[in-house]
């Protein structure tokens, strides 16, 4: 299984930014690929926009920013879990393990 965080942003969303200093980090951390995708950024949104519509049709209810945990993302992916919205880094950290985890099971 090779797991991915997909981050979902927006270039002028001030907490994407904050999380920016530590979110790829806490990743690699938890050895987990880290794929940024800004929405501005068309050629990489729309490499991705399959995933994220596939949790979020309407984009309605999605976070910013929102990050999701997906095994295969370049292919058959299939969505872990998720952690939405702007947290401190040891926060993040726990619940980005409490989404591998739970994947497990």
């Amino acid at each position: 299984m090779s797991l991915a965080v997909i981050k979902f942003s927006s270039e002028d969303c001030g907490i994407c930014h904050k999380m920016s200093f530590y979110d790829q980090k806490v990743a690699k951390e938890l050895d987990l690929d880290f794929i940024d995708v800004k929405m501005q950024d068309t050629a990489t949104y729309r490499k991705y926009r399959k995933i994220l519509l596939s949790q979020y049709p309407n984009k309605e209810e999605m976070g910013w920013p929102t990050y999701l945990v997906c095994d295969s993302p370049e292919g058959d992916f299939t969505i872990i879990g998720e952690v939405k919205g702007g947290h401190p880094k040891g926060e993040f950290r726990q619940r980005l393990k409490d989404v591998i985890n739970d994947g497990d099971n």
